[in-house]
């Protein structure tokens, strides 16, 4: 006989999967309380990476039903959900999702269902590559410096070698040019390499 699962999951500790839980039961899946896998994890962690949904492979059987509000339920994207698919289908587990009208994933409807979406969500791919690969050539054409701007430039950096000759420590160089400690250490190292000779910074043992 058939087991009918439902997994609910939320993404940060003060929320409640309850909601989800009625949600199922509404559309009238009838489920018993040990077969609702419920955990606290983001939709940012990939399905075969979130310890309940593990621990829910696991319990499947071929014939189960698995039941689950939303297609993020079941991945972080399109293709993390479609891989979940296949492994369930190829285990023989339904995969029913009620956001998309209860359609069985794993039926010829869900399939092509399934497509579409993934489809869509590879256009919006190759879309923001086309994009951004765009725009970086259109600041190359005209002259853009890209990456990250350094954060000290050639004056304050004449600034912190002059501070550094007269004695003042690296941490209060950092302090004053809003930078780090390793930046400030970087610009001595890259001066002393070039053949100067700076007095001993107090702060280094």
């Amino acid at each position: 006989m058939a087991r009918t699962f439902a997994y609910v999951r939320v993404s940060t500790v003060g929320q409640t999967a309850e909601n989800q839980v009625q949600e199922i039961t509404a559309a009238g899946f009838v489920i018993e309380p040990h077969r609702i896998i419920a955990e606290t994890v983001s939709g940012s962690v990939a399905a075969r990476a979130r310890k309940g949904f593990a621990r829910l492979l696991d319990r499947l059987e071929k014939g189960d039903v698995l039941v689950v509000t939303k297609l993020d339920r079941l991945g972080r994207d399109a293709i993390d959900v479609g891989t979940t698919v296949r492994q369930l289908d190829d285990m023989g587990v339904r995969v029913h999702c009620l956001a998309l009208g209860g359609v069985d994933l794993t039926s010829s409807a869900g399939r092509m269902t399934m497509g579409v979406i993934n489809a869509v969500a590879q256009f919006e791919r190759d879309l923001l590559i086309e994009r951004t690969q765009s725009g970086l050539a259109r600041a190359r054409a005209e002259g853009r410096r890209l990456g990250r701007s350094p954060s000290i430039d050639d004056r304050k950096r004449s600034q912190i070698l002059e501070a550094l000759g007269r004695g003042e420590s690296i941490n209060s160089l950092a302090s004053r040019f809003g930078t780090s400690r390793q930046t400030v250490m970087r610009i001595r190292e890259a001066h002393d390499q070039s053949g100067a000779v700076h007095r001993t910074d107090p702060d280094i043992r």
